[in-house]
This record gives structure tokens, sequence and C-alpha cells, in this order.
């Protein structure tokens, strides 16, 4: 599996024959020229996971490619985007993705809570190789191999990005939603998700593939 990581929480996963991206959202960059991709999935509506200004050029590059979104993002950008709820199982090329999760992480008692679905991608031989969770903090209970973990977030503090990480406990971590973070500042967050969990946690130089 290599994963390039094009900011925030916009990751492109190349696994066998199958590339999947999540996330592309205004926070990133370097995902426009991308083209052959197998699908496009989408954790929630906030524009720092889905640049509707951006959207439609990619998907005009990739025809090809299925395109999935939690059931309120799908309904505000319409056909072809289909609706993915927690429990669903869905194959794209060679892999089979399943959508959990279902709510967004809660940000203020006062602020409406919206879908956020979280992905996993697997086959048959890892069931869960790679989870994106978006904006939530949803544990699937199962072994994961490679977690895409959010760093920070105004709806996390940094003891429940720890807790999040040690309580899914995969083989691997790769941060993600640092966009908020001003670069300088990121490795504190980085070195606390390093130092205080067992998981292998390695930061993903941006618009680089990395073979894990």
């Amino acid at each position: 599996m290599q994963l390039t990581h094009f900011g925030h929480s916009c990751l492109l996963a190349n696994i066998s024959d199958t590339t999947v991206l999540f996330d592309p959202g205004n926070f990133s960059h370097g995902f426009e020229g991308i083209t052959g991709l197998s699908a496009i999935l989408i954790t929630h509506q906030h524009p720092d996971h889905a640049d509707t200004a951006r959207l439609p050029a990619l998907i005009e590059a990739n025809p090809q490619a299925a395109l999935y979104a939690d059931p309120q993002t799908a309904a505000q950008l319409g056909e072809p985007w289909k609706a993915v709820h927690p429990g669903d199982e869905f194959r794209v090329g060679s892999l089979n993705v399943r959508g959990t999760g279902g709510r967004h992480a809660v940000i203020h008692p006062e602020i409406p809570v919206i879908d956020n679905i979280s992905y996993l991608l697997g086959d048959d031989e890892h069931p869960a190789r790679l989870m994106h969770p978006g904006d939530a903090l949803f544990v699937p209970g199962e072994p994961v191999d490679v977690l895409a973990t959010p760093a920070a977030a105004p709806w996390m503090k940094i003891s429940e990005a720890v807790d999040f990480l040690r309580a899914v406990a995969p083989e691997k971590a790769v941060p993600i939603h640092q966009g908020i973070i001003e670069p300088n500042a990121r490795g504190i967050y980085y070195g606390r998700l390093a130092e205080m969990t067992n998981t292998d946690f390695q930061v993903l130089t941006e618009e680089n593939g990395t073979e894990f």
C-alpha cells in the first residue's frame, strides 16, 4: 500500500490496482492534477474535507471514479454521488470499503451534529488495511493496519487524540487534520502522539508517496 498526503485530511491510497482519494478539501493542495482514480470518498460536508469549488474539475478529470459520501453530503452534491451509511459495504476495484461511525464529533453542544462516515479499506487478507475516520473518534473494534489519525481539531483535545490512537491501536498511524496548526507547532502534537502510544507513528511528507 502506498499513501500520499496532500495536506490536512486529503489522503491518496494506492492498494494493488485500486486508487482512492479521501477528503479533497480547501486546506489541501496538489490533488487537482490526479487522474486514474478508482473512487473519491468524502467523510462529511465541511469545506476542509469537501472543496466544492475544486471538486467538479477533479471529477471531470476522473470520469471513471466512483463517488461516495456521507448521506448529507451526497444529497447536497447530488447525482452521481452515492450515500454511504454506517454498516454499508461496497467494492471499489479490488478493495472492500466499509462505512462506519455515522456522526461528526461534537464541536459544542449548541452546534448541530452532522453526518460523518469513517471508512475502512481492506481485502480478504487484511480487512482493515486503512482507516480514515474523518472528523470523528470512532473505534472500529477490530485490528487496523494503518490509521489516518486526527492530530488536532476544534472538536478534540490532545488527550482525546492520544486516547483515540491507544483505543484503535493500529500497527501504524499517520497524522491528518493538521491544517489548522501552524507548521512550526505541529511537532508538539506529533510528539505526544508518538511518545504516549505504542503505535509506529509516521509523519508523511506531503505530495510524496510512502510505502506501507
